[in-house]
């Protein structure tokens, strides 16, 4: 069922968030900017959608869900994980040690 409908254009929405967008549309009101490039858009998951699709076209495209935080490759994406976790995934199999990264396991 979709009971919010648009009086300019007869379409009609499931929630009134979708119908707003659409007034906006129609009236050319862009509320949400982008603080890099200065890009308006209708809705939020309009600018995050860009957003998300810039940063993919970066010399850091691997994001961290946390804190935002950009890498180049995945390998390094997913050291940083451990070390939001506090994982030490690296152990010494001599003395028990644990290392988060497998180059400080190696030189120990």
């Amino acid at each position: 069922e979709k009971p919010y409908r648009c009086g300019h254009c007869g379409k009609s929405f499931v929630n009134k968030v979708n119908l707003s967008q659409r007034h906006r549309v129609h009236s050319g009101e862009r509320p949400f900017t982008c603080s890099n490039c200065g890009k308006s858009f209708t809705s939020k998951s309009n600018l995050t959608a860009m957003s998300i699709l810039a940063r993919s076209h970066t010399s850091k495209p691997f994001a961290c869900d946390n804190c935002s935080k950009g890498f180049t490759n995945s390998s390094s994406l997913t050291r940083h994980h451990h070390a939001h976790a506090g994982e030490k995934p690296f152990a010494c199999s001599v003395c028990g040690k644990n290392f988060k990264q497998s180059s400080h396991h190696d030189q120990h």
